[in-house]
């Protein structure tokens, strides 16, 4: 692979336009936005020529590169290029050995930052490399382990959805919801991957109503691409999406409310060290309970995060919301 410093960026700039099947990609178009996104990282570049994007294609298409299934399909006297399989990209094949000594080094790097303000996702990200690519650790014993199902179901669309996203593809889903029998076959704009709860759900539009909705990767069936143009009217910034709710499902009426909460001194620790929410703020501490608020929007997740606590957490107010968590512990009891 070739030691330039643009070459990933030309690789993976290559691979988004060969995946997106709604445009046509000419030698020319694959030559702009190589030399766009070259641009984008470093503006005093000059760019490539032909030559070198031809040599580019050459290398992917190579055992040394990623094999990729490239189809060149004329149109008229000229031709454009696409995959010849939905939803293949080379980020999906295993890495080769240049690539994996590429990682390590970059490994090495970010273990430089560990600590320091703002790069706290470091302490996560270098073991979860290190455990899936086993880049440093010659045993086979386990040192470290994630929470994670490998029985779930769905996470084999992860890869194609998240590409979706990334070129604006419109899919046909076959879904199949808890509430229903049988699958429907709809048309979904996909905005956004989220994982909660040790579950996938894909954020979007729904070709039949005017707001985000959410689709649990788990109740898929399949997924095509749809020549339908893609919809962005219901696209949010999903950063500030999720501030005001736990979990992922955001009530079309609710509302901001302030939860006051009394932890039992048992709890108190784990409620401190892993706050409910972004905005919990301390209101009072005894030996004997840790009284503190979120400002959230009620929701079903909130209700069973609150109950899992059991008796070492009371709602204090506000008293609807109060009652409302009193009335599903009654007839839970009825179970017993």
């Amino acid at each position: 692979m070739s030691t330039n410093k643009h070459a990933i960026i030309r690789y993976q700039t290559l691979d988004k336009c060969f995946a997106n099947s709604g445009k046509r990609y000419y030698i020319e178009d694959l030559l702009e936005a190589c030399n766009k996104a070259i641009f984008n990282f470093d503006e005093t570049s000059d760019g490539i020529k032909k030559r070198q994007l031809y040599d580019d294609i050459k290398f992917m298409e190579s055992e040394q590169g990623w094999s990729i299934p490239l189809e060149k399909v004329k149109d008229g006297r000229r031709a454009f290029y696409r995959y010849e399989e939905a939803f293949f990209s080379i980020n999906n094949q295993p890495l080769n050995d240049a690539e994996a000594e590429q990682l390590k080094s970059a490994m090495l790097v970010l273990t430089r930052f560990k600590g320091m303000p703002q790069f706290e996702w470091v302490q996560e990200l270098i073991p979860k490399l290190d455990k899936t690519f086993n880049l440093y650790t010659d045993s086979n014993q386990e040192i470290i382990s994630f929470d994670n199902n490998k029985f779930l179901i769905g996470t084999e669309f992860i890869t194609p959805l998240f590409k979706a996203i990334q070129n604006k593809q419109t899919l046909l889903i076959d879904y199949k919801s808890f509430k229903s029998k049988v699958a429907q076959n709809i048309i979904f704009h996909p905005y956004h991957l989220k994982q909660y709860n040790n579950r996938w759900f894909l954020f979007g539009k729904h070709n039949d109503y005017n707001n985000l909705i959410n689709l649990a990767l788990d109740r898929i069936q399949s997924i095509e691409q749809s020549s339908e143009n893609f919809d962005e009217s219901q696209l949010v910034n999903f950063e500030e999406y999720f501030d005001d709710f736990i979990g992922v499902t955001k009530p079309n009426e609710g509302q901001l409310i302030t939860i006051v909460l009394r932890a039992s001194n048992q709890l108190a620790p784990y409620i401190k060290t892993k706050p409910l929410h972004g905005s919990q703020k301390k209101i009072k501490e005894s030996t004997d309970f840790y009284t503190f608020s979120i400002e959230v929007i009620p929701n079903y997740e909130l209700e069973k995060l609150i109950l899992s606590h059991g008796e070492d957490l009371k709602i204090v107010k506000p008293l609807d919301f109060q009652q409302k968590i009193k009335y599903r512990i009654k007839k839970q009891l009825q179970n017993y």
